[in-house]
Parts: C-alpha cells; structure tokens; sequence
C-alpha cells in the first residue's frame, strides 16, 4: 500500500510541469487528495486538494490562476498541473491521501490541523524552480 509522486524536476522560471500521485494496493476514490510542498528550512504548507468525488478543490493563494488538480479515478491517480512556475516554488512536493470529511482537508491545508492524521503519504518529488 502506497503513494507515489512522480513527475518533479529542474525548469525555467514560467515554465511547467505535471505531478503525478499514483497509488497502489488501494484505490483512491473514497480519498480526498492534497498536495503539500516544503521548501529547505521551511514547515510543509498545503498547496492544493481534490475530494473524492472531484467536485470540490482547493488552492493555496500562492498558487491559485497557475496551479490546477485533477483526478482519474479510473487510472487511481491525481495530478498537479502547474503552470508559470516562479523560484518560490522551488520544494519537494508530497502527496497525501486522507479518507477524513473534506472540511478536515480543508483545515490541513491551511495550517489549522496537524498533518500527522492524513492517511497515506507518498515520497515527495523535488520541484526546482530555476535559471
């Protein structure tokens, strides 16, 4: 049972890339989705989020107009489109799988609960924003 992010690497500033977060011995349709980043000597932050049933996401204002979520149920994995990509991205993305009601998600994201209740973390994948 496991998550993996996939998808990170070296890019230009405005330029973009696609996370992936594949899971495997388990399927992800009862599981809201974040993505949460940290960047060297900073604390992990919440970047984005997707419910179960895709009708509800979230972004972070850092991101939001530039970074898009999305989910394939069928393929039991959830994706990060992120465009006009700025230095300040630069950190390594995780993906976490959390059965919890969304607004539990919603308050992982922002920093008002601990992450440490999420159900599934994946290794992260190193996201470097540079020229």
């Amino acid at each position: 049972v496991q998550l993996q992010a996939s998808g990170g690497g070296l890019v230009q500033p405005g330029g973009s890339l696609r996370l992936s977060c594949a899971a495997s011995g388990f399927t992800l349709d009862d599981y809201a989705i974040g993505w949460f980043r940290q960047a060297p000597g900073k604390e992990r932050e919440g970047v984005s989020c997707i419910s179960s049933s895709a009708g509800s996401t979230y972004y972070a204002d850092s991101v939001k107009g530039r970074f898009t979520i999305s989910r394939d149920n069928a393929k039991n994995t959830v994706y990060l489109q992120m465009n006009s990509l700025k230095p300040e991205d630069t950190a390594v993305y995780y993906c976490a799988a959390d059965r919890a009601p969304w607004g539990t998600m919603l308050r992982r994201m922002n920093g008002r609960l601990s992450l440490g209740g999420m159900d599934y973390w994946g290794k992260g994948t190193q996201v470097t924003v540079s020229s």
